[in-house]
Order: C-alpha cells, then structure tokens, then sequence
C-alpha cells in the first residue's frame, strides 16, 4: 500500500497544481495568523473551489467557535486539523457541532509524549505526530525540525496517523521505513523561502515517500 502524503501550507494554484500532479492525497491550508503559510477564508475558497479527489484539510492553532464557523463558511473542508493545546474536551465538541471528522496534532520529543495518545483516542479521528518546537518559535510547527522517528516503531496506536517534522525528499524514505508511518506530512520541506512552496520539491518529495 502506497504511503499517502499531505502537502501543507498551500497559498497558491501553482504549488496546488504541483502537488496534485505528484500525486498528493491531502492539500493543508494554514488559518493561523502568526504563519508564513497563513491565508485568508475568502482566498482558500478561490484556490479550492475545483478540486476534487483530494482532501482538503484546514490547520487551526486554539481557534474559537466563530473563527472555525467563517472559515467554513467560505472553505469546503475534508478534514480539521488542531495544531494548537486543545483539550479533548474540546476536539469532542469541534467533531460533534461541526460534523468532520478531527485530526490532533501531538508534539513528541521522547517516547513519554505518546502517553497522549489515550486521551485523544475517542474524541479524533486522525493524529499527527510532529516534532516539538525550537524554543523561542512562535509557530507550533512548519518549523523544519525533527524527532526520533524510531520513537514510533512499532507504537500501536489507536488511530489512523501521519507523520511530520523536518521532513524532506532527501530523509522521507528513512523516515517512513524507521517510524512506520503510513502517511507522512511536509511543508517547510518542500519549500524555497518560508511560505513559498517549490514545485520541483513538491514532486521530489511525493516521489519518496510513495517509493516512486
């Protein structure tokens, strides 16, 4: 089975073009204002008005009810991705009042932080496993650093789950084959400038991971 990759931080139809052609299976849309990556409701919707066969996947940091509720106002989402300290109370309530299905963000940096995992287990659909960030960062991620990936080998979780943090063409392999991860996820990776994804890097990266 082919290892499914996420392209995030998409702003433009270029960079969308490029990882549809590669073949990506999720396009992440960043709405957190401190981002490089960020956009705005109105030019999502622009940018994803005609895709199809792709899932589209929303990253919000610690976003209240009303900003959630504008986004999709404007944006046909697959999938909400929370990247911020949100508690499980609170991913259950997401889930239940806006009906999609809800991927967790969990910083690891030992084998202890995957303790977590129970505690999301009922209440996500997804996890995303990211390194944690440089101290100092304002940014939750996106920051291009990594993690043992070894930490996971063999961790039986109870969801579905993907795999970021200093992710590149160049180490992706390794990564999948090290973490056994089934979905690995990419942003800064696949980058020339920070927010400004490269169209080459997009494919040499897909092309990895996929084992192409």
């Amino acid at each position: 089975m082919s290892v499914a990759v996420k392209i995030c931080g998409l702003t433009d139809e270029d960079a969308i073009d490029a990882a549809i052609e590669a073949g990506a299976d999720y396009l992440g849309f960043v709405f957190f204002a401190k981002s490089p990556r960020n956009i705005v409701p109105e030019r999502a919707a622009e940018l994803t008005q005609f895709i199809e066969g792709v899932d589209k996947v929303g990253l919000f940091v610690d976003a209240e009810d009303a900003f959630l509720d504008e986004v999709l106002g404007h944006v046909r989402l697959d999938l909400l991705q929370f990247h911020g300290t949100e508690s499980p109370e609170r991913l259950e309530r997401i889930r239940a009042e806006f009906g999609l299905p809800v991927m967790k963000v969990l910083s690891v940096e030992s084998a202890a932080d995957l303790e977590r995992v129970a505690d999301y287990a009922e209440v996500c659909d997804m996890l995303l496993f990211d390194a944690k960030p440089p101290t100092g960062s304002d940014l939750p991620g996106g920051n291009a650093v990594s993690f043992d990936w070894n930490i996971l080998k063999g961790f039986k979780a109870p969801l579905p789950w993907m795999l970021a943090g200093g992710l590149t063409a160049a180490n992706v392999a390794q990564a999948i084959k090290a973490s056994g991860a089934k979905a690995v996820d990419v942003s800064s990776g696949v980058e020339s400038a920070p927010g400004i994804k490269d169209a080459a890097k997009i494919a040499a990266f897909i092309k990895a991971a996929k084992g192409e």
